[in-house]
């Protein structure tokens, strides 16, 4: 194989690597009524188990493990993250009780803290700074990818009757395809050199102590413009997803749920698969005339979100809402692909494992951690007294209005950005010289 088909088939992999990861995480709230009724839950606790459970353990764990990840091998650490925390997912599938579901959500989350780093390090020694944002932007397809396959799984396994789901076997099932994929890109992907696109091979590239690489991510200003733009944007997004499921069987329970589930698969896999595309595309050619585009693309989409997340709740029907969230979902996926490249670029070559686990704490313990748990317990406080559309509607518009901090976020990206590009441009320059000194 050749190394421009390799590098692409490496990327394809791990993007389907990255689409488990979601499927995962998708796949709660889809079943989030069936697990709610069978486990007897509140709309609190479905939240804390879609969100804050996954969320504490997934951005903790990462950071070591992306500390490791910048020393040894990835595609050792990204086979036994993938295998890890699928074979969490299928132990979902024999929970009990709130507390077992909860500790299996915990190992789910442990597994998966491993896969982004380690993925978004490869990927950024397969391709250069031009590059790297339209790359993670494919990379970022497996979000939309994920979520579309979580949809289409649960409704080709649902059985015949959508009152009666047995949710638990599509746990399972999942569990053991993931462990069967963990064995793939174990015998499959080939560890490349650290900083290959970056540095000139022979180039000695210095290690950071795990206190050194956090305090220095944490001194650049983008970066972390960069991390509270995409956390309070994904925010409104994992909240959405997490109770979408159950908002529209409220708002019409004579829609066939099997036909809602493949709809709503294939505009995930499309409008959003469009949208982290275009996104990544847009950004790498604007880019190229003025670097402020990383900044001014994730603005834009947030400004349009913000209308739009919150005419779907208000739609009298799922037809309307299903029209709404096609464009919703379009303009959410704009923004990953800047954001992946920010991460990676800005961040020293010998940190960017922990540049991208950093940047997913702050991201998953805001969005992950935060949006699910915050719209579960907004819908208790709003359900007293009121139907429960009523209340779902009204924490869902709160919600939306998380996505005028991102939108302020992305500015300040936007506005800084080019100081922080430049002295990372100067900083891999003068690791070289010292190298050929």
């Amino acid at each position: 194989m050749s190394k421009s088909n390799y590098r692409k088939f490496s990327l394809f992999l791990l993007t389907v690597v990255y689409g488990f990861n979601f499927i995962d995480r998708q796949i709660v709230g889809i079943l989030a009524p069936f697990i709610q009724e069978d486990l007897n839950l509140s709309n609190s606790q479905l939240g804390l188990l879609i969100g804050l459970a996954f969320a504490a353990f997934y951005t903790l764990i990462a950071i070591p493990i992306a500390w490791l990840a910048d020393r040894f091998n990835r595609v050792n650490i990204l086979s036994i993250s993938l295998a890890t925390w699928s074979a969490f997912t299928a132990l979902t599938g024999i929970a009990g009780s709130f507390l077992q579901i909860g500790i299996a959500r915990m190992g789910v989350g442990i597994g998966e803290a491993g896969g982004s780093p380690s993925s978004h390090s490869i990927i950024s020694d397969l391709y250069g700074k031009e590059e790297r944002a339209g790359a993670l932007g494919i990379y970022s397809m497996g979000i939309p990818i994920g979520i579309m396959a979580a949809y289409f799984v649960t409704a080709s396994l649902i059985g015949e009757s959508s009152e009666q789901v047995d949710w638990r076997r599509i746990f399972v099932v999942l569990g053991g395809v993931g462990i069967g994929l963990a064995g793939v890109v174990k015998l499959v992907l080939r560890e490349p050199r650290r900083g290959g696109r970056d540095v000139s091979e022979g180039a000695i590239i210095p290690k950071s102590s795990f206190k050194n690489s956090i305090k220095t991510l944490l001194r650049i200003p983008t970066w972390w413009a960069m991390c509270l733009g995409i956390g309070f944007g994904s925010f409104v997004s994992y909240a959405f997803s997490a109770f979408q499921t159950k908002y529209l069987r409220i708002l019409d329970p004579a829609f066939d749920f099997q036909t809602l589930l493949i709809l709503l698969g294939i505009i995930n896999g499309t409008t959003y698969v469009a949208g982290a595309y275009f996104g990544a595309r847009i950004t790498d050619k604007w880019g190229l005339s003025d670097i402020r585009a990383y900044g001014w693309v994730p603005a834009i989409a947030i400004l349009v979100c913000l209308p739009i997340g919150v005419g779907s709740i208000w739609v009298a029907s799922i037809a309307a809402h299903l029209v709404f969230v096609t464009f919703f979902l379009f303009f959410l996926g704009l923004y990953l692909g800047p954001c992946f490249a920010i991460a990676q670029t800005l961040a020293p070559i010998n940190m960017r494992a922990m540049s991208t686990a950093l940047f997913f704490f702050i991201l998953n313990m805001i969005a992950l951690g935060g949006g699910p748990t915050f719209t579960g317990w907004l819908i208790d406080v709003f359900h007293t007294g009121n139907t429960e559309l009523y209340a779902m509607r009204q924490a869902l518009t709160a919600t939306c209005l998380f996505f005028i901090p991102s939108l302020i976020s992305f500015l300040v990206v936007a506005k800084v950005l080019p100081r922080d590009w430049s002295i990372a441009e100067h900083r891999n320059r003068d690791i070289e010289t010292l190298s050929n000194q």
